[in-house]
């Protein structure tokens, strides 16, 4: 056994091929071997790494999910219904199809082309609350949207639903690129249903984002206040070293009740829009996360069912040997943690491995098998950063691929995008020129400033230019914008320029990379040959 005759690493065409030989080959036969799929989650299948990424929609009855999925595609989904009460009970997928129609969910989980194949491990009481909608809809070219029933706030429905609710969203989770849970910003409860959901979402906080939905319905100061009792109450649930980013706004295109903080919510749907049209440029970068962690989570599963083995004598006593053993776990845990050295974060949850075990035999789990454990640390070791590489060559190689269509093309250009016509952007469509507005007053300073051959020196005008006490980062860039011939010298026009760009930075707007067309002195403009 010669290690230095290491085999190279394999050489793929595409991530996802790559993704779908490594797992079939090096993690696959290591989770059948310790009953990976019976304990922690389903085989994964081809479709999983094809598909294109998916959004989870999770939030209480009428927080508005439906509305939001209308929002963006700006169009009704067929099965869609809106209304106070509980209405959408189905999990409803919302892909891309040549024509509208709704699939439900026996057949969705027969297609070997859909990623859902494993969710018939839910039995029929959940794949009777399961369809998909298809529509063509530009927006759903790049991804698809995943609609859940509302969460209830009580006991009652838990019981009701007849199916494990918590397990079909974690199921979910594990395969989606982004995790959107919306709250209702005039009641913001938080209810023991939807804290268990958000719990069971755990291991996934880097996919979780956060709307704060219907904010035009409250006035600023309420507002401040519920944004901070999210935050708090978040802050318990999900413990994540880093704050989950939450999005304030009103997303459905009804007109806004307080229309006070209507610049926040543009300024913020914006961000969230861009966060989501990014999605398909990390798919692959996400696949491979997830293909990680799955390893992960697989080797410590190996470990614990191994040496649950071991200990169970092969004769007698096993009854109470497996009630010992299933007792002391927590100690089993402790003991792989130091052997492997492996952080505790990686272990699967204590009591529900517990409960796992006891309808388990233990004498028939399977010794440990360096041989499969060592081609998966092979794979997390060498393959992986193979494919590290190809997803950055593919990444430079696509051209962008961004989600169109819908409510992301609603503000691309034209006078209500984000900031049209503000700051820098102020008098666009004017024919006049801007800044001619206050020149006179720039005139009386530039007249003090004692100009020669009418201009000043850039010692003079960086006199005046400082008592706006913007630092000299910003004060160089506008003079940079502002010295349009590059004399070192400023004219009258171009001096009320300068203070006409140090004025928009004060208001707190940006200062563009180059200067408009609509702030250029009009005696500087280039005629037209």
């Amino acid at each position: 056994h010669f290690r230095w005759a290491r085999k190279e690493p394999e050489v793929f065409q595409t991530v996802s091929d790559g993704l779908k030989k490594l797992y079939k080959t090096k993690l696959l036969p290591l989770e059948e071997s310790y009953k990976f799929h019976e304990f922690h989650s389903p085989a994964l299948e081809d479709a999983d790494f094809d598909n294109k990424p998916m959004v989870l929609l999770v939030g209480q009855y009428s927080t508005g999910k439906t509305s939001f999925i209308r929002y963006l595609l700006e169009q009704d989904f067929p099965g869609m219904r809106i209304g106070p009460e509980p209405t959408t009970d189905s999990f409803i997928a919302v892909m891309h199809g040549d024509t509208e129609g709704v699939v439900p969910g026996n057949a969705l989980v027969v297609d070997p082309k859909k990623p859902f194949r494993k969710l018939n491990a839910f039995g029929n009481a959940f794949l009777n609350r399961f369809v998909c909608a298809q529509l063509p809809n530009p927006v759903l070219e790049s991804i698809s949207v995943i609609d859940t029933p509302g969460i209830l706030s009580g006991e009652k429905q838990r019981i009701s639903r007849g199916y494990d609710f918590a397990a079909v969203l974690e199921w979910f989770a594990e395969r989606v690129d982004r995790i959107i849970l919306l709250f209702d910003a005039h009641k913001l409860d938080i209810s023991d249903e939807f804290s268990e959901v958000i719990k069971a979402l755990k291991n996934h906080e880097d996919k979780i984002r956060v709307v704060l939905n219907k904010a035009d319905q409250i006035e600023t100061q309420q507002l401040m206040r519920v944004y901070g009792a999210l935050m708090w109450s978040l802050g318990k649930i999900v413990n994540t070293p880093e704050v989950i980013r939450v999005y304030i706004g009103s997303f459905w295109s009804h007109p806004l009740l307080i229309p006070d903080n209507r610049k926040l919510f543009e300024a913020e749907e914006q961000d969230l829009f861009k966060d989501i049209q990014s999605l398909p440029r990390n798919a692959a970068l996400r696949k491979l996360n997830d293909l990680i962690k799955r390893a992960r989570l697989a080797k410590v599963h190996a470990y614990i069912i191994s040496s649950l083995k071991k200990e169970m004598p092969s004769v007698f006593g096993k009854e109470n040997k497996k009630k010992e053993l299933i007792g002391s776990l927590g100690d089993i845990y402790k003991r792989i943690e130091r052997e492997h050295q492996i952080s505790p974060g990686d272990f699967p949850n204590l009591k529900k491995m517990q409960d796992q075990l006891q309808a388990q035999d233990l004498t028939k789990f399977q010794p440990l098998k360096p041989k499969l454990l060592e081609s998966v640390d092979d794979m997390l070791a060498n393959d992986i950063a193979g494919l590290m590489v190809l997803v950055r060559q593919e990444e430079t190689q696509r051209p962008n691929p961004v989600v169109k269509g819908g409510a992301f093309d609603g503000t691309l250009d034209g006078p209500f995008g984000h900031g049209y016509g503000e700051g820098a952007g102020e008098g666009i469509d004017e024919a006049e020129w801007v800044v001619a507005r206050d020149k006179p007053a720039y005139d009386e300073i530039f007249y003090t400033l004692s100009p020669v051959n009418g201009k000043v020196t850039g010692a003079n005008a960086k006199k005046e230019m400082v008592k706006s006490k913007l630092p000299n980062t910003v004060l160089g860039k506008i003079w940079k914008l502002a010295d349009i011939d590059k004399d070192g010298m400023l004219d009258d026009e171009e001096f009320a320029l300068a203070n006409h760009l140090i004025k928009v930075k004060l208001e707190g707007h940006e200062l563009p990379p180059e200067l408009p067309a609509h702030l250029v002195p009009p005696s500087k403009r280039k005629i037209p040959e």
